[in-house]
């Protein structure tokens, strides 16, 4: 392909056309055979299920979107029924999550370096590799519908170097890419991180990460893998105000890893009765056994339990099940988030839950634990914002959106959030530390920090208090929680978000 036609330059020049304006086939050896439509007749109408999952790319990479949040109301949008909702929740984030191996291969094939290609242009290439490489779609169906795509969204000159460049996409399968890409790798971190489409930084933090929890390093390429499923739809029925049994009779299967929840994948959630109003929750199944655990461990020293703290509490899915559990308990929750639009999702979590056990505040976590609250709470779960290292799955865009520079802001918001838990909690209280991360900076060392700080402080059995909320796991898995101090979950282990938590509590 000459530069001129990477650069979209496909002039309609009087030799490639015939009489009727048809143009001749570009491809192949042999006779030219003229195309079956004139250029007026091409197909110029996108494919309602791919324009969503172009779309969702475009509100990623042009607006800063969240992928998770922007597809639902693209699907609703455009009326997609649950195959087409189905095929554009896997080609958007497949695509999202494929994103480092794709460009890697289009790098080979247009001759600039990609950030200067128009931004939809290679928006709309990524969805055809990932099609072409990774879908049980037919090529000639990946490559003509894509073009319509780009020619109905972008414009009949890109259209053309779409075409030309995922033809040769098309040249060879994934596995011979994978070959081609790797075969000059200088470490084994660089090539899983072109293989399974991580950034190298991350994959050698995950690596780190295993060895820290007690993990074998050899688990790294499954953990990756892991990573790249489609993960299911998790439910939960907040306990004493919801049930499953709606959701169990519109397709759901009952999660295998703690009680009262539920895993879903037959399209749009909020069909699902229960959701809509807010008694049954999307919570991934990591999350829920973080709640439970931390309401669910004896105190160590007799006293009240009557006053329970989300510290970080937005967007509110552990705090409505907590709510939930501590209106079972006749416990009052104070749920705090600081940022307003968070706090308006904590609100709407919480709207099921019986209004008079649950409050709404809007402070920085970092100085809520002042003189006002000075070993004022029982329970306080601190659920710190953290790289999301752990929830890759879920979150196919973020991966590409970190980067080493930020761990070491988020360690210390970390710390000092854990500080202000602590002056927060009462003497023979309990507060859970979570995360969302399995990297060692986010989860051991934070703590590891903490507790040097605080002689009154004291690690509690983290591993006794998760499995008995959990169901009786393989001998495998179990041993997976971690050392007992502390919990870490794994994608490829748990079928969870790889969350860590630490349970701690003041001493007198």
């Amino acid at each position: 392909m000459s530069g001129q036609e990477q650069r979209g330059g496909y002039r309609d020049n009087e030799a490639r056309r015939n009489e009727q304006g048809r143009t001749r086939n570009r491809g192949g050896s042999g006779p030219r055979q003229f195309s079956a439509s004139a250029p007026g007749q091409r197909k110029r109408q996108a494919n309602p299920a791919r324009l969503v999952a172009f779309k969702v790319l475009r509100e990623v990479s042009g607006a800063d979107a969240y992928a998770n949040l922007v597809l639902p109301k693209l699907i609703r949008e455009y009326q997609l029924d649950r195959r087409d909702a189905g095929f554009a929740t896997e080609l958007a984030y497949g695509a999202l999550r494929g994103q480092g191996f794709y460009d890697a291969i289009l790098a080979t094939l247009v001759d600039r370096p990609l950030s200067e290609l128009d931004p939809a242009i290679l928006d709309a290439l990524r969805v055809g590799a990932h099609q072409l490489l990774a879908m049980r779609v037919p090529k000639h169906a990946a490559l003509d519908e894509t073009v319509s795509l780009a020619r109905a969204q972008i414009g009949a000159g890109p259209s053309g170097l779409i075409n030309a460049v995922l033809r040769r996409v098309s040249a060879q399968e994934a596995d011979a890419w994978i070959q081609q890409l790797t075969k000059d790798a200088t470490s084994d971190s660089q090539r899983l991180s072109i293989e399974h489409s991580h950034p190298d930084w991350i994959v050698r933090a995950l690596r780190g990460a295993l060895i820290a929890h007690g993990r074998d390093a050899g688990e790294l390429e499954a953990l990756l893998q892991a990573d790249n499923l489609a993960p299911l739809v998790n439910l939960v029925a907040l306990p004493g105000l919801g049930d499953l049994d709606g959701a169990l009779e519109a397709g759901a299967e009952p999660g295998t890893l703690l009680a009262d929840s539920a895993t879903y994948k037959h399209g749009d959630v909020a069909r699902v009765p229960g959701v809509k109003e807010g008694t049954v929750r999307v919570q991934d199944a990591g999350s829920q056994v973080m709640a439970r655990a931390l309401a669910g461990i004896e105190l160590p020293e007799a006293g009240e339990d009557r006053y329970w703290l989300d510290l970080c509490a937005g967007p509110g899915g552990k705090a409505a099940l907590l709510g939930a559990l501590a209106v079972q308990r006749d416990a009052r929750l104070t749920a705090n988030e600081p940022t307003t639009h968070r706090a308006r999702l904590v609100a709407n979590s919480l709207d099921a839950v019986p209004h008079d056990y649950w409050m709404l505040t809007e402070e920085d976590g970092r100085t809520f634990g002042g003189a006002d609250y000075t070993g004022d709470y029982d329970r306080i779960m601190v659920d710190a914002p953290c790289s999301g290292l752990g929830a890759l799955r879920r979150r196919p865009e973020s991966r590409w959106r970190k980067a080493p520079r930020d761990i070491p802001e988020l360690t210390a918001l970390q710390g000092e959030l854990l500080d202000a838990a602590f002056n927060a909690v009462r003497v023979g209280g309990v507060v859970g530390f979570v995360t969302c991360s399995p990297h060692q900076a986010e989860t051991r060392l934070v703590v590891e920090d903490f507790l040097k700080r605080h002689e009154n402080a004291a690690l509690l059995d983290t591993g006794s208090a998760v499995s008995k909320v959990m169901y009786p796991q393989d001998a495998d898995a179990s041993h997976a929680l971690g050392d007992g101090t502390t919990v870490q979950l794994w994608p490829h282990i748990h079928g969870t978000d790889a969350m860590f938590m630490a349970i701690i509590t003041k001493k007198s």
